[in-house]
């Protein structure tokens, strides 16, 4: 089986994250990838270099010229299928098995990682239609996509999946040393980019609420994104500057979050919080909103503590109770460790990846029309 990846995005996120585990996963069984990355991208930096590493930017959903190139990767490579792990990778995935005129055309699947609705234009329904599968990073993906007209045989669940070695392997940082934080203060850590559907604003109007109780308590908010400057102000307005840390981008974040004391996910919106998966393998109590996919990985009080969406009380409240309890900390930490190992490993993820590619190989590719709507 030989797998051609695509992903266009600049930023390192979760989604980028999950296309990297995908690549190396199946490499580590023995399968053949290559993967197309932005060539000023986080993933290509991160991806090994190599004949299979192939650098091709994109500037937008109808990029004629980089949809031409990779035309001209599928001709000379022949892929089995091509997965295409972002919306504008669909784009000129489809834009390029098009140009390549290939026969038959390879299978084209896309990992959908976000719970958003999709656009009925005419354009979507093109786009969309061109996928012969959608892997879905959760059953409510799944059920969205339905829900908006995609026939549900093109529909899959792939759980993303967390590399439990290299989560064991990544060194732990002193958060306290490394930010310059009081010793003693409890830490309560987000890892997310600063964008709305993540919810930051709620989890800042939860610590004012949480230092009444928890003076000490310092909230460390890792990632960049659209919104910093209006969350600065929000910070500076309610007087937060000593007890929230916006942390920025940080490509040693798995190492700055195994020194919190608890992890908090604010989001609105969730197609799965991939993020949570990595805090339940360092063995993490977490606390999150119960949105989109979020309470398929998080087993409310058995691995963690999940709240309404936009609910900055109960947040808050659950963090206090949270803060208070280290030995309920430890036991949500430890029973959301072993729920990672048995139903979230790469490897799982993977087997799921390739159970979809087998399926397609050999058979020909739907073809959009009209029928679909399509996504993003």
């Amino acid at each position: 089986m030989f797998s051609l990846h695509v992903d266009t995005a600049r930023t390192w996120r979760g989604g980028q994250n999950q296309a990297l585990l995908t690549v190396l996963g199946l490499r580590a069984q023995g399968h053949r990838t290559a993967l197309v990355a932005h060539p000023d991208g986080e993933l290509r930096r991160r991806a090994s270099e190599g004949p299979d590493l192939i650098p091709i930017a994109s500037s937008g959903d109808m990029d004629l010229r980089a949809a031409w190139k990779l035309s001209r990767v599928l001709r000379m490579m022949r892929p089995t299928v091509v997965h295409a792990h972002d919306a504008h990778a669909v784009t000129m995935v489809a834009l390029a098995r098009s140009l390549g005129r290939l026969e038959p055309p390879p299978p084209i699947l896309m990992s959908r990682r976000v719970d958003f609705h999709i656009r009925r234009n005419a354009f979507s329904r093109w786009k969309y239609g061109q996928i012969d599968r959608f892997l879905c990073a959760s059953d409510a993906i799944r059920a969205m996509l339905v829900g908006d007209g995609i026939a549900a045989e093109r529909t899959t669940t792939v759980h993303d999946g967390v590399d439990l070695d290299h989560v064991a392997a990544t060194p732990r940082l002193d958060a306290h040393a490394e930010l310059w934080l009081p010793s003693s203060a409890p830490l309560v850590g987000n890892v997310a980019a600063l964008v709305p559907h993540k919810g930051h604003r709620y989890l800042i109007t939860a610590a004012a609420i949480v230092i009444r109780s928890v003076p000490d308590a310092r909230f460390v908010i890792v990632g960049e994104g659209e919104l910093e400057t209006k969350l600065r102000k929000q910070i500076r307005d309610l007087h937060l500057e000593r007890h929230v840390l916006l942390a920025g981008f940080r490509p040693d974040a798995l190492s700055l979050q195994k020194g919190f004391d608890l992890f908090a996910l604010s989001s609105v919106t969730e197609g799965m919080g991939s993020v949570l998966l990595d805090a339940m393998a360092i063995g993490q109590a977490t606390v999150a909103t119960r949105a989109g996919g979020i309470p398929e990985v998080v087993v409310d009080g058995r691995t963690g503590v999940l709240v309404p969406v936009r609910d900055a009380p109960a947040l808050a409240s659950a963090i206090v109770s949270l803060l208070g309890d280290p030995d309920r900390r430890a036991r949500l930490g430890a029973a959301a460790r072993a729920r990672v190992l048995e139903s979230f490993s790469v490897e799982r993820m993977v087997q799921r990846v390739l159970d979809s590619y087998a399926r397609l190989a050999g058979t020909r590719p739907a073809t959009g029309t009209g029928d679909h709507p399509g996504a993003d």
